[in-house]
């Protein structure tokens, strides 16, 4: 009788333990069979945070440094603002006097699962001799110049390997370079000013060996940037060769196939008055804004600010011999500028089936 009291006494602690055993061996089973994130996924994920990085760090860094910086002028930590200011004004000329630029910068990992993310590639044609500077003129401009960016800052597509003794920068608009912390940012990844006095420091006192990156039609051709859309702003487009010709630079065409096909945009026909005001836009303030979308960051089939994953393909063309003259004539200017659309339009044509475009594609050149 004692003993089945006592066991009656126990039952319900045993019932306890019983009844924790099978829940934590059913949480268990559940855990188990949980479809984990595989490695491609994971992967995935990784190019999506490098890809958002970037998008943010041009959309939003600059404005949030200069909100912190005027935020903590009221603060006890008002010196911290006060010697960068001071800092800048000292510092102001660096951009347009070759920056400081940063091999760390440009290879760090990150990059890697940028270009995955699309993937951008870079293609050799020619060879560039490190006995020469070169302008590139890089081609379409995109929404954000995603094919630039990656193969002239990065070195995650291999051009220190592709062209051995030659350095590259990108020029891009000089309105970056006037926010605190961003300016840095450009600078450590061999971004300049896309000004003349910026662009003709490496062309004629950073010795040989330079490669000034320019996308050539600007703002006002990412207003007519559209998938499948092949058009460049171009033949009025001359400083570019001008500036080449005074300092003997060679001229080289490079075209990134795929770039118009990373976003959705809304193109307004001419004459509207959205159109006009993207045009003063562009006038006043050197870039016009673009209404446009492109993946979001859950699914690639929402919408958001993030790039659709499509392939980019940058091809470097010939370069042409371009002769110093430091006063070139509007004949020569002309002449150049011309030899530079056929080389451009050659390049286009022996590639464009290759990276996904049609026989019948043409390159439109306003």
């Amino acid at each position: 009788m004692r003993l089945g009291k006592g066991c009656q006494a126990l039952s319900p602690g045993l019932l306890c333990f019983v009844g924790n055993h099978a829940s934590t061996l059913a949480s268990l089973h559940t855990l188990l069979t949980v479809s984990w994130p595989s490695k491609r996924d994971f992967q995935a994920g990784i190019q999506l945070l490098s890809v958002l990085q970037w998008i943010l760090s041009f959309l939003v860094m600059g404005a949030v440094i200069l909100l912190l910086l005027v935020y903590l002028l009221f603060t006890s930590f008002w010196p911290i603002p006060a010697f960068y200011m001071a800092w800048l004004i000292f510092d102001w000329d660096s951009p347009k006097k070759g920056g400081r630029s940063s091999s760390w910068v440009r290879n760090w990992p990150v990059w890697n699962h940028f270009r995955d993310y699309f993937p951008i590639q870079l293609v050799k044609t020619h060879n560039l001799l490190p006995g020469h500077n070169y302008i590139i003129g890089v081609h379409p401009h995109g929404i954000l110049s995603v094919g630039a960016f990656c193969n002239f800052v990065t070195h995650s597509t291999g051009f220190s390997d592709m062209f051995p003794g030659i350095t590259a920068f990108l020029a891009i608009l000089a309105g970056n370079f006037r926010l605190p912390g961003l300016r840095e940012y450009l600078m450590s990844g061999g971004l300049c000013p896309v000004t003349r006095q910026a662009i003709e420091h490496h062309l004629s006192r950073n010795g040989t060996g330079n490669a000034v990156a320019i996308v050539v039609g600007g703002a006002a051709e990412a207003l007519l940037c559209k998938p499948g859309v092949t058009t460049l702003i171009l033949k009025k487009r001359k400083g570019f060769v001008r500036m080449a010709l005074q300092h003997g630079a060679h001229l080289v065409p490079a075209f990134s196939f795929g770039e118009n096909d990373l976003f959705q945009q809304l193109v307004f026909e001419e004459g509207t008055w959205m159109q006009k005001l993207q045009i003063k836009f562009q006038k006043f303030l050197g870039f016009s804004p673009c209404f446009f979308y492109g993946r979001g960051f859950t699914s690639v089939h929402s919408r958001g600010f993030l790039p659709f994953p499509r392939p980019v393909t940058t091809v470097v063309g010939e370069p042409i011999t371009v002769p110093k003259i430091e006063q070139p004539t509007c004949e020569t200017v002309d002449l150049y500028h011309s030899l530079y659309i056929q080389s451009l339009c050659k390049l286009f044509n022996d590639h464009k089936v290759k990276y996904g475009l049609s026989e019948t594609d043409e390159l439109q050149i306003l």
